[in-house]
C-alpha cells in the first residue's frame, strides 16, 4: 500500500527517535565538559575544606583521616601539597611532590609571571582557584592553592585531560548506543504497528462486505482502544443496516399491498361518479322539464316565462357551483394545488371577509362576532385559509337559528393559532359526526337542498387543511356548532 499506516508509524517514530538521539548527543557536546568541569571544581572545594576541618579539630594525623584523604584523592583523580611555615611538607599524596612544591612557591611569589598560561576561575583572600595551562608538559589542570586557616599553604590539582578524554568516550558511546537503539526501535516499532494497522485492515475488509450488502461479517477483535471501539460501533451499524433493508423489503411488500387495492380505487371512482351524477340529475331534469315547457308554450303569460327562465337560470347557477367546487377539491385530493406557504395577518383577513359578507348576514338577521388579537400574524395559505374561512361561514350562515349569533374567535396555543367559527342553532347528530368530512354527505337532505348546498364544502375544508398538514374539526355544544382549524403562528 503507498500510504500504508504501518510505514508512516514507522517513520513518524523512527524520526522522533533519531530526533531524541541527536538531541542528546548534542547537549552532551555541548554542555557535558563544563558540568564535568563545574563537578571538579566542587571537587577541589570539598577536599580543601575537609583538610581545614581536619586542621582545626586535630585528625589530621589521625588514619582515619588519611584513609579518607587517599578516598577522595582517588576519586577525583586529586594531588595534593600541604606545607607548614618552614615549607616542610605535612601532607602530600604523590611521589612528585617537589614539583608541586615548585609549583605552589612559584605561584606564591611569581602569581603574575605567567598570565597567558592561567585563567582565574575564582579568587579569595584565602585561595585562588584557576584553569592552569603547564607549558613544560603541555598538560592542562584545575588548580587551588592558598593558605589554610592555620596559616598552612596547600596546592591542590586535577589535570583536565581526564574530563575531556571522558567526555569524548561519552560521546562515541552515546554515538553508538544511539544508532543501536536507532535500528532496534524501528524494527520493534515496525512490528507492533502491524498491531494497530492488521485490525484496521480487517474493518476495511468488513465494511467492503457491507458495501455488497453482506451483512454477516462480524469484528472479533477483542481490543479496548479506539480500533476495539470503531470495531463494536461497525457492527452495530451493519446489524442497523440490516434491519433498515429488512424494513425496505417489508414496505416494498406493503407497496406491493398498495398496488392490489386499484380495485378498491375503482370501486371508490365508481361510487364518486355515482354521487356526482346523483347530484346533477336534479337540477338537469328541472332544467329539461321547465324548458320543454317553455317550449311547447304551456303558460303564455309572461310572467310564467319568467319564473320558469328564472328556475332554469337557478338550477344552471348550482350546477356551475358544484362542478367548480368538485374541480377545486379533485387539485386538493390529488396534489395538483400547491400551498404557497406566506406570513399574513389572519385578524385582518377575517376583518376584511366579514365586511364583504355584512350584507349576507343583515338579511339573514345575523349578529357577527369577531374576537382575537390584532394583528395576528401566522404561515398559510392565505387563498386557502379564506376558502375554509368561507366554507364555514357559509355553513354557519344556513344552518344558524335562536339567537342568530356568528362567533369568530382567534386564540393562540403555543406556536398555534386557533379559528373558531361558532353559530347558535341545533347541534349536529353524534351518528353524522364521523360523516361530515365526506364527499356529498348531507345531514338533513331537504335543508340542504333548500339552500343549495352540495356537500362539498367541508370536504373541500378537509382537503385544504391536510395539504398545508394542520389540525381541524367540529364541536357542539347545547345551544349550537364550532367548526375550527388551526395555523402556525409567527
Amino acid at each position: 500500500m503507498k500510504y500504508s499506516l504501518k510505514k508512516q508509524f514507522a517513520l513518524i517514530f523512527t524520526g522522533l527517535m533519531a530526533a531524541a538521539i541527536l538531541g542528546c548527543w548534542f547537549m552532551n557536546n555541548t554542555f557535558l565538559e563544563s558540568y564535568y568541569m563545574n563537578k571538579k571544581e566542587k571537587a577541589l572545594m570539598s577536599v580543601y575544606e575537609r583538610i581545614n576541618v581536619s586542621f582545626a579539630d586535630g585528625s589530621v594525623e589521625t588514619e582515619a583521616f588519611e584513609i579518607e584523604l587517599q578516598k577522595l584523592c582517588g576519586k577525583y583523580n586529586v594531588s595534593m601539597l600541604v606545607l607548614d611555615e618552614n615549607s616542610q611538607m605535612v601532607i602530600a599524596t604523590m611521589h612528585e611532590s617537589d614539583v608541586l612544591k615548585r609549583q605552589l612557591l612559584s605561584n606564591i611569589f611569581f602569581s603574575n609571571a605567567h598570565p597567558d598560561f592561567e585563567k582565574i576561575l575564582k579568587k579569595t583572600d584565602q585561595y585562588v582557584l584557576r584553569n592552569m595551562h603547564d607549558p613544560r608538559t603541555r598538560t592542562e589542570f584545575i588548580e587551588m592553592w592558598g593558605f589554610l586557616d592555620n596559616g598552612n599553604l596547600f596546592i591542590i590539582r586535577t589535570p583536565k585531560e581526564g574530563i575531556m578524554e571522558s567526555v569524548s568516550i561519552s560521546n562515541r558511546f552515546l554515538a553508538y548506543t544511539g544508532l543501536t537503539a536507532l535500528v532496534i526501535g524501528g524494527v520493534v516499532i515496525w512490528l507492533v504497528s502491524r498491531k494497530f494497522t492488521d485490525p484496521i485492515l480487517e474493518l476495511a475488509g468488513i465494511s467492503e462486505r457491507m458495501a455488497k450488502l453482506d451483512f454477516d461479517a462480524r469484528y472479533e477483535g477483542g481490543m479496548k482502544n479506539e480500533v476495539g471501539i470503531l470495531g463494536e460501533n461497525i457492527n452495530k451499524l451493519s446489524a442497523a443496516l440490516e434491519r433498515t433493508i429488512s424494513e425496505l423489503k417489508t414496505a416494498n411488500n406493503e407497496l406491493q399491498k398498495d398496488v392490489e387495492k386499484k380495485e378498491q380505487i375503482d370501486e371508490m371512482r365508481k361510487e364518486f361518479l355515482s354521487n356526482v351524477s346523483h347530484e346533477l340529475k336534479t337540477p338537469i331534469a328541472l332544467i329539461q322539464g321547465y324548458a320543454e315547457g317553455l317550449q311547447e308554450g304551456i303558460s303564455d303569460d309572461a310572467e310564467s316565462r319568467a319564473f320558469y327562465c328564472e328556475v332554469i337560470r337557478d338550477e344552471a347557477g348550482r350546477m356551475n357551483q358544484i362542478v367548480q367546487k368538485l374541480l377545486t377539491l379533485n387539485q386538493l385530493e390529488f396534489g395538483n394545488d400547491v400551498a404557497a406557504m406566506e406570513r399574513f395577518d389572519l385578524h385582518e383577513m377575517l376583518a376584511t371577509f366579514l365586511q364583504s359578507a355584512d350584507i349576507l348576514t343583515k338579511q339573514n338577521g345575523i349578529t357577527v362576532k369577531l374576537d382575537g388579537d390584532r394583528p395576528c400574524y401566522v404561515w398559510a395559505d392565505e387563498y386557502k385559509t379564506e376558502e375554509v374561512i368561507r366554507n364555514y361561514f357559509s355553513n354557519a350562515i344556513h344552518h344558524c337559528s335562536g339567537e342568530k349569533i356568528i362567533h369568530f374567535r382567534l386564540v393562540r396555543r403555543a406556536d398555534k393559532v386557533r379559528v373558531s367559527v361558532f353559530n347558535t342553532g341545533k347541534p349536529v347528530p353524534e351518528e353524522a359526526l364521523p360523516h361530515i368530512w365526506e364527499k356529498f354527505y348531507k345531514v338533513d337532505k331537504a335543508r340542504t337542498r333548500e339552500y343549495g348546498g352540495s356537500g362539498v364544502g367541508l370536504s373541500i375544508v378537509k382537503a385544504i387543511m391536510e395539504a398545508i398538514n394542520e389540525q381541524y374539526g367540529v364541536i357542539n355544544y347545547e345551544n349550537g356548532v364550532e367548526f375550527w382549524f388551526e395555523l402556525a403562528a409567527n
